[in-house]
């Protein structure tokens, strides 16, 4: 999962070109996710830098456990309908185009909707090597308690 695409520019140039068919996908452990998620790692830190995005795709239903990052994550949705909650909150949908910020630390769950697929590239850095401390699974009475998640502040006002 955390590899170079070889067709990355030299090294020393100041320029990588990760080239999309020489990137692997790959389903998630188990353990992390609901339903079969895959992963495109689309980079990962090298050298000083401590920044990774892939591409995960979810199909209806599946998602994350609860879980959070030591520096904060980034999701930009990039297909489909989905929904994420932070702990204590309402569950929220999100679709394509639209970012969701978490803050460091802050406890939370994504994934894809009921009745569609969800596809979001994932941002963070890692704090000491790490990107996420993973926790329990979202039960299905967690992940249904809320069948009419709240729509962003711009949808619910057009």
């Amino acid at each position: 999962m955390n590899t170079v695409a070889a067709n990355a520019s030299e090294p020393g140039m100041g320029l990588a070109i990760s080239r999309a068919p020489d990137r692997e996908t790959v389903g998630v452990p188990p353990a992390n996710f609901t339903g079969a998620v895959e992963l495109e790692m689309l980079f990962v830190p090298e050298g000083p830098d401590r920044t990774s995005a892939g591409l995960v795709s979810f199909p209806p239903g599946a998602r994350t456990n609860w879980h959070s990052h030591p520096l904060g994550q980034t999701l930009v949705v990039t297909a489909g309908v989905g929904r994420i909650q932070r702990e204590g909150g309402p569950i929220q949908e999100i679709r394509a185009g639209d970012v969701a910020r978490i803050p460091p630390g802050v406890k939370h769950w994504h994934g894809a909707s009921a009745e569609a697929c969800m596809s979001h590239i994932a941002i963070q850095e890692a704090l000491e090597g790490k990107t996420a401390d993973w926790m329990e699974p979202v039960s299905d009475v967690q992940y249904k308690s809320d069948q009419a998640p709240q729509a962003s502040a711009e949808r619910a006002g057009s």
